[in-house]
């Protein structure tokens, strides 16, 4: 594998990251490349903006959830046949896991791709010092190949010349420069950027911002030579079919069933945003049949579906809207008494309680969700502790949760996971065929998971 690569990072959160990432995607695809966009860490969001930007899924590369050995295999799959790849880190450039060294971070996932990294520096409030904050980064870890600087937030000429002398003696060449003054203003929300799907037409117009702000203030050409000085990088390509088999073989309907694939509901719109591409394909791969609907808008469940999968989102947002759609929950209702398959995370699993801020939702869940004001964000550590569709008892897998929201009582009489890490709890609902949960799960990092789901969903 030898796509031309370029990793996007910071020093921080906050040092504008998303826009010069979104911006780069956008310019390299305005000159006519096949550009494959990445995202390190969890985010659901971002990939959201970096799809508009080139017109193919925005995939994230995940070394806490997946694994450090399928990083290369999984930016193959996606980064197949394209000219070049950009991939946005996340945080700080060496920050990961939380007391796990380097795992999930930025270098990590730049490492494993042998891909150059260009930091994005918020020189607003510094001239001369840049140059040793740039010289710590890139002296920290010698395997981490720093190519070149991109710095954001500059005041004026004189301010950007004083940074330019500064950083002539750190051997690391400016690549960009991009003015304070025509800094964006992109919504945003507690848990990051308001999703693309909430915002479809101002998106389009954020996206096309970022690119005018990179192409004005950075060096494309300097970029995409630097992206192809980038090495080959082993370690095969990701194969949704090939996972499935590994974990049991190919699916196929059951002598005496219905023939054909199995078709699975997947919750979308604007209310469930959260989902990463490669869970359809395993879905697909293991023999369904994929139909997306949105809650918001349809009253009944796609015709002929025999299971369905509940995402994360924003369904606080949309609460009076999805308890509007009485149809829709009871046609959810009836699905679950039947016994089918479902798998809710997050915004699912609040879509089947009782209620969420005091509004009626599907009832499915013997419990009550609330908003808060206390952010629950990290890395999880997980075992399944009941059978479910999704897993076998003492399934162990790794995840992540990513709310404002407090559901009480937070697990059922069958819980559906067994924290422990970075605390012990037990979480979650395994219900009927349901499995609810507040943890984000990667199925890559588990395919028998989209298997025994599809296989739940009978003949």
């Amino acid at each position: 594998m030898n796509v031309p690569r370029l990793v996007i990072a910071a020093p921080s959160s906050g040092s504008g990251k998303t826009t010069v990432a979104t911006g780069l995607m956008a310019a390299f695809a305005g000159r006519g490349l096949a550009v494959s966009p990445h995202k390190v860490g969890p985010d659901y969001i971002d990939p959201g903006y970096h799809t508009l930007a080139t017109g193919r899924p925005g995939r994230n590369l995940d070394a806490y959830m997946c694994g450090p050995d399928r990083i290369a295999p999984m930016f193959a799959h996606g980064a197949r046949g394209c000219d070049l790849a950009v991939v946005e880190g996340v945080m700080g450039l060496y920050d990961g896991a939380s007391g796990q060294g380097e795992l999930a971070s930025t270098a990590q996932v730049a490492k494993l791709l042998r891909a150059p990294v260009v930091l994005v520096v918020d020189a607003s409030s510094q001239s001369r010092s840049v140059a040793a904050l740039v010289h710590g980064f890139a002296s920290w870890d010698p395997q981490v190949r720093l190519g070149g600087v991109i710095l954001n937030k500059v005041g004026s000429q004189r301010h950007e010349m004083l940074l330019r002398e500064a950083l002539e003696e750190s051997g690391v060449p400016v690549m960009g420069v991009l003015r304070r003054a025509g800094q964006l203003a992109v919504p945003s929300r507690h848990l990051g950027l308001v999703p693309v799907a909430e915002r479809r037409g101002d998106a389009v117009d954020a996206v096309e911002a970022m690119r005018a702000q990179v192409v004005a203030g950075c060096d494309l050409d300097a970029l995409l030579a630097l992206a192809a000085s980038a090495p080959p990088v082993g370690g095969g390509v990701w194969d949704a079919a090939a996972e499935v088999a590994g974990h049991g073989g190919a699916v196929v309907p059951p002598a005496g069933g219905r023939e054909g694939p199995r078709r699975i509901a997947v919750a979308s719109g604007a209310a469930f945003t959260f989902s990463y591409a490669e869970h359809t394909e395993l879905l697909t791969a293991a023999g369904a049949e994929v139909v997306p609907f949105d809650p918001l808008r349809d009253e009944a469940l796609p015709e002929g579906t025999r299971g369905l999968v509940i995402g994360g989102g924003f369904p606080e947002v949309y609460a009076s809207e999805l308890s509007a759609n009485a149809a829709l929950r009871r046609s959810v209702v009836e699905l679950v008494a039947s016994g089918a398959p479902v798998a809710a995370e997050c915004a699912g699993l609040l879509y089947l309680a009782r209620s969420l801020d005091g509004l009626p939702m599907c009832g499915v869940l013997d419990a009550e969700a609330r908003m808060s004001e206390r952010l629950t964000l990290g890395y999880r550590a997980a075992v399944a502790v009941s059978g479910s569709v999704l897993a076998a008892s003492g399934t162990r897998v790794r995840g992540h949760e990513f709310h404002r929201t407090v559901l009480e009582p937070g697990a059922g009489p069958a819980p559906a996971w067994g924290m422990h890490q970075p605390e012990r709890r037990v979480e979650g609902f395994v219900h009927r065929g349901v499995h609810a949960s507040y943890l984000h799960t990667h199925w890559a990092a588990v395919p028998g998971m989209a298997r025994r789901f599809v296989e739940r969903c009978g003949g």
